[in-house]
């Protein structure tokens, strides 16, 4: 079974759509009345229906079947379809914009798939993408507790960082927001629990989480979480987090134009 099909199956357990990533991506995408967009590696369309009911109009495109079928479950007012970044299923400019969240790192081929991309968005259409940068990764306190699984999961990103992607695929850069993961976040993604290290002792939260997921060591996992918790519970954990404080943000929006 897929990774990501093997993910679907209880992804909404942990996963939902953020208010205020919602709000970001609508600021950033800034979308027209009446113009199309695309949600792309959609998952099981958490952000989709939040944009779909913001009132933009839109279409998802993921390549695991489970977690388009969860999609459709949970609303038909939006086009879901089965498909591959590499080969979207679209004319030309079909698009006046898109938007991809924690996608890049699944891409086989970053520059094609941002090249595709590109193909489909109408001239000067935005693409907006809600990732992490490598310089933000090194500074996850997760490296003290799972240095493999993390290394594993930030590969892609020491290979081909999404900036040079973009720019390789013909996209130029328009801005770029860091993110600092909040108190309150709502959508339990891999830094979820940046101020609370408890929700990494949830097997639950690991489930919905590709680095943990398909984590090739899983042995470092469980070991990992016997730590955290005597971490925890002794204290130390404050001062382990401590050590990896900075101030240049957890993930990045990052704003591409055609």
């Amino acid at each position: 079974m897929a990774l990501y099909d093997r993910i679907g199956i209880g992804y909404d357990t942990t996963r939902r759509a953020d208010p205020y990533l919602l709000s970001r991506l609508l600021h950033h995408l800034a979308p027209r009345r009446g113009a199309h967009y695309l949600d792309v590696g959609c998952g099981t369309g958490n952000y989709t229906i939040a944009m779909r009911e913001a009132g933009v109009v839109i279409c998802g495109v993921d390549l695991s079947a489970t977690m388009l079928a969860r999609a459709r479950e949970k609303s038909c007012a939006v086009a879901w379809l089965n498909g591959n970044v590499l080969a979207l299923p679209f004319r030309d400019a079909s698009f006046a914009g898109a938007t991809m969240t924690f996608v890049h790192h699944h891409l086989s081929d970053p520059v094609a798939g941002f090249r595709e991309i590109r193909r489909v968005l109408a001239p000067e259409g935005r693409f907006v993408l809600l990732n992490g940068t490598l310089e933000q990764f090194r500074h996850y306190w997760l490296l003290e507790y799972f240095p493999r699984a993390m290394e594993q999961a930030f590969a892609p990103y020491a290979r081909l960082e999404t900036d040079d992607a973009l720019a390789a695929a013909g996209f130029s850069i328009k801005a770029a927001e860091p993110y600092e993961v909040a108190d309150d976040l709502k959508d339990w993604f891999l830094y979820c629990g940046k101020h609370k290290p408890e929700l990494y002792l949830d097997p639950r939260v690991h489930a919905g989480i590709s680095a943990f997921a398909c984590a090739h060591d899983q042995d470092e996992i469980v070991r990992g979480v016997e730590r955290l918790a005597a971490d925890i519970r002794s204290g130390r954990i404050a001062s382990v987090m401590r050590q990896y404080a900075w101030t240049g943000g957890d993930y990045t929006f990052t704003v591409a134009a055609r």
